[in-house]
C-alpha cells in the first residue's frame, strides 16, 4: 500500500483546500511545494508587524454563502472593501468607473449627463467599426471603446493594460475587459459580490488553517524527483504548470510575470489607500500597493508608525520567473487544448488551479471547485 492517498503538488489555495477536504474525508495526504514557504501566491511576509502580500494584493470576494462560510470557518475574515484609485500623470480618479470617475473626468453631477457623454463616444466607436465592416469588437481596444468611450479608454485603460500585458490593446482579445464594472452611482466598491474581505492576520492564517494536521514539505520540486515521489501516493494532485508536467512536448505556454520593489517607510501612511493604479504609459510600474490598508479591524497594524509599499512591475515571463497571468491569445489557446487532451488521459492525476488549468482564477471559484468535489 502506498504511504499516502494523495500527493498534492503545490501548497497554494487549490492544493491546500483540496488537502483540507481530503483529510476531513479520512485520506492520508502529503503536500509539497518547491518554494521554501507554504501558501503559493497567497503567502504574506511579516515586515514591521504588517502583513505584506508578497505576490500581489489578494482580496477574497464571492456571492456564494457556502464558500464564504467555509473560508471563515478556517479563519475569520475582516470587512475590507476594495476601492482602488487610478493615477494618470497626477490626476486621480476613482475606480471602478462610476459617477465619481465621471465627475472627475467631465465635471458631471447627473447620471444622465454621464450616460449621454459615454453614449456619444460609443456611437463614434461603433461608426468607426461599421465603416470597416466590423459588427463585433475584434480586440480589447474596440471592446473598451464600446463600453466606456474614448476619454476613459485613453486615460484609464490603454496605458495600464499595455503595461500589464506588454502588448497593444489592439492586439489583445476583447474578452479580457468584458467584466469591467461600469456604474452610474457614486459607488467605489470594485466588486459586486455579496461578501468581501481579507483574513484577519493575513493569508498565512488561512493556509495554516487549511493545512492543520497535514504533513507538508517545502523546497521539494516534484518535477525533479517525479519517479520517486509518484510512487508514494495512490493519486497525485498537480497544481503547477501543465506544460511543465507534460515535458513541454508541444512548446511553452506563455505567461506574464510580475516583480515587486518593496520598501519600508518611516511614515504612518504613504498613499491613503491599499491600491493606486498608474494608468499613464510612462510610469514604469502598474500600481503601488500599501499593505497596511488591508488590515481592517487590526489597530496595531493600521496605527503602526511605519508603512510598507510595493511597486508592481509587469514583465514577460521567462524560465526561472514566476508565471502569473496566462496569455489568452489564439496561439496559447490552441496549445493549451493539446496539453489538456494529454492531461485528460493521465490516470490517477488530478489537475487543478490557475497554472494547471491555464486560466486566471479568482480565489472564490477555486474554493468553490474544491468544495464541489465529492469523490474523495
Amino acid at each position: 500500500m502506498a504511504d499516502y492517498d494523495y500527493l498534492i503538488v503545490g501548497a497554494g489555495l487549490y492544493g491546500s483546500a483540496f488537502a483540507h477536504r481530503a483529510r476531513k474525508a479520512g485520506k492520508r495526504c502529503l503536500v509539497i511545494d518547491r518554494r521554501p514557504v507554504l501558501g503559493g501566491n497567497l503567502y504574506c511576509e511579516e515586515i514591521e508587524g504588517i502583513h505584506v502580500h508578497s505576490y500581489g494584493p489578494h482580496i477574497f470576494h464571492t456571492s456564494n454563502p457556502r464558500v464564504w462560510e467555509f473560508v471563515n470557518s478556517i479563519t475569520p475574515f475582516n470587512s475590507f472593501i476594495n476601492c482602488p484609485i487610478a493615477d494618470y500623470y497626477g490626476e486621480r480618479y476613482n475606480l471602478p468607473f462610476n459617477m465619481n470617475t465621471f465627475r472627475q473626468m467631465w465635471g458631471v453631477e447627473d447620471p444622465e449627463e454621464a450616460k449621454a457623454i459615454i453614449e456619444r463616444q460609443r456611437a463614434e466607436a461603433m461608426a468607426a467599426m461599421a465603416a470597416e465592416g466590423v459588427k463585433e469588437p475584434r480586440n480589447l481596444e474596440e471592446q473598451a471603446l464600446l463600453m466606456v468611450g474614448r476619454d476613459i479608454f485613453e486615460k484609464l485603460v490603454k496605458g495600464y493594460t499595455q503595461k500589464q500585458w506588454g502588448r497593444k490593446c489592439s492586439d489583445l482579445p476583447a474578452f479580457i475587459i468584458r467584466r469591467l464594472p461600469v456604474r452610474f452611482t457614486f459607488d467605489n466598491n470594485y466588486f459586486n459580490d455579496t461578501f468581501q474581505g481579507v483574513p484577519i492576520g493575513g493569508y498565512n492564517k488561512l493556509i495554516e488553517g487549511l493545512l492543520d494536521g497535514i504533513e507538508t514539505r517545502t523546497g521539494v520540486d516534484f518535477l525533479e524527483s517525479r519517479s520517486e515521489l509518484s510512487s508514494i501516493a495512490d493519486k497525485i494532485v498537480f497544481t503547477g504548470p501543465l506544460d511543465a508536467y507534460l515535458g513541454f512536448r508541444f512548446g511553452n505556454l506563455e505567461y506574464r510575470s510580475v516583480r515587486f520593489e518593496t520598501r519600508t517607510m518611516d511614515i504612518r501612511d504613504f498613499q491613503g489607500n491599499a491600491i493606486v493604479n498608474y494608468t499613464d504609459p510612462d510610469t514604469p510600474f502598474t500600481r503601488i500597493i500599501e499593505h497596511k490598508h488591508f488590515a481592517q479591524g487590526e489597530p496595531s497594524v493600521l496605527l503602526n508608525p511605519k508603512t510598507v509599499i510595493s511597486k508592481e512591475f509587469s514583465m514577460e515571463w521567462k524560465p526561472g520567473a514566476e508565471p502569473f497571468y496566462p496569455v489568452n491569445d489564439a496561439r496559447n489557446a490552441a496549445l493549451y487544448s493539446k496539453y489538456k487532451a494529454l492531461a485528460d488521459a493521465e490516470e490517477n492525476v488530478i489537475f487543478g488551479g490557475r497554472l494547471a488549468e491555464y486560466k486566471y482564477l479568482d480565489m472564490a471559484p477555486i474554493v468553490e471547485k474544491v468544495l464541489e468535489i465529492n469523490t474523495f
